[in-house]
């Protein structure tokens, strides 16, 4: 599969398209960023890690029934994937009170969710990914009420496979963002990564972070907790 030319530059990721006009190649960036890419930096190594803890996550969940734009892994940082339309749509579930939620409504920093909360998230760099409910959606026709359905069922799906198998490797699945997006045939896809740049991920035993706050709360060592997260994945199997 040829990699042609860059379709698409994002904060994390560059796609190609292909010499396959369904196929697109996935390449992870070293960047990181924050607050919306107030805050940026790097992390060399970091996009080589990305890659490999989505492959396996990725190849996780379509194990369990879960289908995503995942095809096969091609090298340390790019990895062959569906083309799809992305929905501008941040789902985001919570199952641990941090970040802006405990900021927007007060509630304390570690609590544990009575449930698993679902929120919605214009994707608009230049608005800042605002919060949207259904109704906001139907107004900016980016989704209908049925995909919306759909997109809420498979993040609460997906959340409760990854909590288990985080559960297993001692780590808190804290919260974490997806991307879903329409293939070929119209059907609704889980897209984008899933990695300690996407997920909250915390230490079961201790609380230590080891996602992408060690870069927004400046604690360092990004690269070591991302290695972490890996190492458990891969000591999973």
């Amino acid at each position: 599969m040829d990699k042609q030319e860059m379709l698409y530059e994002g904060k994390g990721k560059r796609l190609f398209s292909t010499n396959e006009p369904h196929y697109v190649i996935a390449e992870f960036k070293d960047d990181l960023t924050a607050f919306n890419a107030q805050k940026k930096g790097a992390e060399s190594g970091k996009g080589a890690l990305n890659c490999q803890i989505s492959t396996l996550l990725f190849m996780l969940l379509e194990k369990e029934g879960i289908a995503t734009h995942f095809v096969k892994k091609l090298n340390d940082r790019a990895m062959l994937c569906k083309k799809v339309s992305i929905i501008p749509i941040e789902v985001v579930v919570r199952n641990i009170a941090t970040g802006s939620l405990t900021k927007r409504l007060g509630i304390t920093e570690g609590k544990v969710l009575p449930f698993s909360l679902v929120e919605l998230y214009y994707k608009d760099d230049a608005l800042g990914d605002p919060l949207i409910n259904d109704e906001h959606c139907l107004i900016l026709d980016i989704a209908q009420l049925n995909e919306l359905e759909v997109l809420k069922t498979q993040a609460l799906r997906v959340n409760e496979i990854l909590r288990v198998f985080f559960d297993k490797v001692d780590l808190k699945l804290v919260d974490f963002k997806l991307e879903f997006g329409r293939d070929g045939e119209g059907e609704i896809i889980l897209a984008d990564e899933i990695s300690p740049d996407s997920c909250r991920l915390w230490d079961k035993n201790t609380n230590q972070k080891l996602d992408k706050d060690r870069f927004r709360q400046d604690l360092g060592d990004v690269k070591r907790a991302y290695e972490e997260v890996l190492h458990r994945i891969i000591e999973s199997k």
